[in-house]
């Protein structure tokens, strides 16, 4: 990054970055916070002359936390007859929490999801408003919203949520180290394997690097590479509970080419995290390449030295995939609203509010997150890297949703557990297949 811009968001980024352990994985024990009268109330019931509205999201750490309490205040203020009152637990406790009450009559009026799967088992409940005429009413709000975010939420023609945020992964890269050793940029997976060759040739024990314990991090990874690899069709088939037979070779041959990619992290990868490989390691400059969400750019900047310039190249296509290789693993996250809800038309005037060029503004610039408002950032507020992010996330044919969005619990979870121990040497692609295909056969059941 160039060294004015560092200067002139290091106060800035300090309150985006100083939280969070990682991009995906969560961090806090925090077990929530309330915002608005602070007096408990049914939902839309009247304190006084005010509607109640209950909000109910995943982000009780700062600086998002903080973020939305000040948005959630101003525009309390702009509309006095309005209580919003909001309640937020950390990632995993969220998705339990909101599991459990989707279906029933304590389904918050407003709450956040993420795209693909999980929005699908909120949108089953039967509790989820559509949102098609939303979108259509008002042009000049919907038009600046991203399309392939919309489309994250987007079902048989009906769109269940207004997104809020999108994100993307890709490979971030040393310029320095790639300039000194003549390296271009990766296209192919074969072109891929030469780089890191040459990178270990060059005296890097580690060419790549990432944090193996964590098992989010190794899904991201095996979601990017099923996607590139399997045709779209058979992906789909395998991916819904009720058809998945995961028996089509092409998924062992994924495995080879991860136990062949983890070979370059070294042993190191298998025993750390993915912020301490981040931190670390890729930014201390003894790992010239690691698999990064755009989210975490704010993290990142705050422990690079002055000098250290990064970019960005998407996962490479597979010589013999039958998968999109312009595609871009990566999702947005929204906001849905309940068919409960007693004063839907005071929910949808808030996210109308909050998913804006202002709202985006803030979620990017205080929270380091890329907003899905076109316009909302732009070289005035916010790094070149992540305006570098917006043009790449604009610019992929599809989103690839994470690979533990796009599929059920019990897949994702002997996947992503079967290939650390690949990574270990403890298991091989095949044996690990075949945990895969018999989780597979117990959900058609």
């Amino acid at each position: 990054m160039k060294k004015n811009y560092k200067r002139v968001f290091t106060l800035l980024l300090t309150a985006a970055m100083g939280l969070s352990l990682t991009a995906c994985g969560g961090g806090s024990t925090s077990t929530g916070t309330e915002t608005g009268s602070g007096t408990k109330a049914e939902s839309g019931k009247d304190e006084g002359d005010k509607v109640v509205i209950r909000f109910f999201h995943r982000w009780p750490n700062d600086p998002k936390n903080s973020m939305f309490q000040e948005l959630v205040k101003e525009y309390m203020a702009e509309n006095p007859n309005v209580d919003i009152q909001m309640d937020s637990i950390i990632n995993d406790q969220y998705k339990e929490k909101i599991r459990m009450v989707v279906s029933t009559d304590e389904i918050p009026d407003m709450f956040s999801s993420w795209s693909g799967t999980f929005a699908k088992e909120m949108i089953a409940s039967g509790n989820v408003m559509e949102l098609n005429q939303v979108y259509d009413e008002d042009k000049e709000w919907s038009s600046q919203i991203a399309g392939a975010s919309v489309d994250g939420f987007t079902f048989d023609g009906t769109a269940y949520a207004i997104p809020w945020s999108q994100d993307g992964k890709v490979f971030y890269y040393n310029k320095k180290i790639f300039a000194d050793n003549n390296l271009e940029i990766p296209k192919t997976w074969n072109e891929f394997i030469t780089v890191l060759d040459s990178l270990k040739a060059a005296g890097y024990e580690t060419p790549i690097v990432e944090g193996l314990s964590d098992n989010w991090a190794v899904l991201h990874y095996l979601g990017t590479m099923n996607q590139r690899m399997l045709d779209a069709e058979v992906l789909a088939k395998d991916y819904k509970a009720e058809t998945g037979e995961f028996t089509d070779p092409a998924y062992v041959e994924v495995l080879k080419k991860w136990q062949q990619l983890t070979s370059y992290m070294g042993e190191t990868s298998v025993a750390i995290d993915h912020e301490t490989a981040r931190n670390t390691y890729f930014a201390a400059g003894e790992a010239p390449i690691m698999y990064l969400q755009f989210a975490e750019i704010p993290m990142l900047e705050k422990v690079i030295p002055e000098d250290f310039e990064y970019g960005f190249f998407n996962f490479p296509s597979f010589e013999e995939g039958k998968g999109d290789p312009d595609g871009l693993t990566g999702a947005p996250e929204g906001f849905m609203i309940s068919n409960k809800a007693k004063n839907p038309e005071e929910c949808v005037k808030f996210l109308k509010w909050l998913v804006s060029k202002k709202g985006g503004e803030a979620l990017t610039t205080k929270a380091g997150d890329i907003s899905s408002v076109a316009g909302a950032v732009d070289e005035t507020n916010a790094l070149p890297s992540q305006l570098e992010a917006m043009d790449i996330i604009k610019s992929a044919s599809t989103l690839v949703p994470w690979f533990d969005n796009a599929c059920d619990p019990s897949i994702y979870t002997v996947y992503g557990q079967g290939a650390q121990a690949i990574a270990a040497g403890d298991e091989t692609p095949e044996s690990v297949m075949e945990q895969v295909k018999e989780a597979a056969a117990g959900l058609r059941k």
